[in-house]
């Protein structure tokens, strides 16, 4: 069993950064992939950003390359989103979630999660 809890959201200007953070709770935490979903108001959600259980591959959404990285600290289970130069189509609520998954590439799929955050809100205004 895993539960997270994702912090670090708020209100930003366009071109703003923020570093979304997310605390997992339970002993497995190295045995999980990690990712980054984002939903806006009438939108599905979306793929933003994985990371493989030893934190060595990753994978982004083309809307995120070159703007956010993310990390994790395995030492305070714990996992980051670097986002930056947003701009308003940023603005969603952002969840971390832990998947089993072996595959980076699988990571990039929701269905694969089995745990997720109740998330936190990025508001990025013009």
């Amino acid at each position: 069993q895993v539960q997270l809890v994702e912090s670090g959201g708020g209100l930003v200007q366009a071109g703003g950064s923020l570093r979304l953070s997310c605390a997992a709770s339970g002993r497995t935490f190295s045995t999980y992939g990690m990712g980054w979903f984002r939903q806006a108001p009438g939108k599905v959600r979306d793929f933003v950003a994985a990371l493989s259980r030893t934190g060595d591959v990753v994978s982004y959404a083309d809307s995120a390359k070159g703007r956010f990285t993310i990390s994790r600290d395995s030492a305070k289970n714990a996992v980051y989103l670097q986002v930056n130069s947003l701009n308003p189509e940023d603005t969603a609520v952002y969840y971390c979630a832990a998947s089993p998954s072996s595959t980076v590439q699988g990571l990039r799929i929701k269905e694969v999660y089995d745990y997720w955050g109740q998330g936190t809100q990025v508001t990025v205004s013009t």
